[in-house]
């Protein structure tokens, strides 16, 4: 997991700075189209991360695009900005799904990507593009996005078992927005201020302790030794420990959680 974390913070600087890192071949770009975010994340041809972006997200509810043209429109411009920061047009790219959403959801989502401009190349459902970055070959990768709960089971490198539940970051807007008495804007903005973390986990804990229940659920009868969770609503310190209380196996939670999926993607991209 070093090395993985030692990727994601170099990946992570890259974005919040805007910079490019050194690159060498073709670029790929793995497009992450979420509920609350949609993320671009451009690697070299040996997968070292070189460029990423993101920006928030009204297009897509619990892993369906509401807005088709919104979509095309944002990943376009962000697709712009890369270039420009990049002297060079981005051409392949990945999509990713929720596990187990319907192949005409699947096909909407590389349609959006393909008319912002992209050769989509591959669709990979999120969890296992999670695991490629992290390494998995045994154990359960758990992405928590949005607006779905998203589970793949990996045995000796392959995926044995997917799944996907609508319980996610919007649940957690939902509390906060019902239990401070504001709009869901002012809760979102409450949501993601750092500095109040040690005062609004505890009020959405029980969020956590639903996805942990709908992960346990979806574990039954398999024989998993870890967990690793990953996805923006999963950023919460702490959220690691609510779910291995709750499920009662190791969970573990990479640094830098929420460009795990659309670094993955990228990696993904034939």
């Amino acid at each position: 997991m070093h090395i993985q974390n030692e990727c994601l913070a170099e990946f992570s600087k890259l974005v919040q700075t805007g910079t490019c890192g050194s690159r060498s071949g073709r670029l790929k770009t793995g497009v992450d189209l979420g509920t609350a975010n949609i993320v671009l994340a451009v690697v070299d041809e040996n997968n070292i991360p070189v460029t990423g972006i993101y920006a928030p997200s009204k297009v897509v509810k619990d892993g369906v695009v509401v807005d088709y043209f919104g979509a095309i429109k944002v990943i376009k411009q962000l697709k712009e900005i890369l270039e420009e920061r990049l002297g060079e047009r981005l051409l392949d790219g990945a999509v990713a799904i929720p596990p187990g959403i319907l192949e005409s959801t699947a096909r909407s989502i590389a349609n959006v990507a393909e008319g912002a401009g992209f050769e989509v190349t591959n669709v990979v459902d999120e969890p296992t593009a999670a695991a490629k970055v992290l390494g998995v070959m045994d154990g359960a990768v758990v992405d928590v996005g949005g607006g779905t709960t998203g589970i793949s089971i990996l045995r000796d490198g392959n995926v044995i078992f997917t799944a996907d539940e609508p319980t996610g970051g919007i649940h957690m807007t939902l509390t906060l927005a019902g239990y401070y008495g504001v709009t869901l804007e002012e809760a979102e903005t409450i949501k993601k201020d750092i500095s109040r973390e040690d005062e609004i986990f505890p009020v959405i804990k029980p969020v956590v302790q639903k996805m942990a229940s709908i992960v346990k659920r979806f574990l039954t009868g398999y024989d998993v030794e870890k967990i690793y969770v990953v996805g923006g609503s999963s950023c919460f310190c702490g959220f690691e420990d609510v779910f291995e209380k709750e499920i009662g196996i190791e969970t573990i939670k990479p640094n830098d959680a929420l460009l795990v999926t659309p670094l993955g993607i990228a990696w993904s991209v034939l």
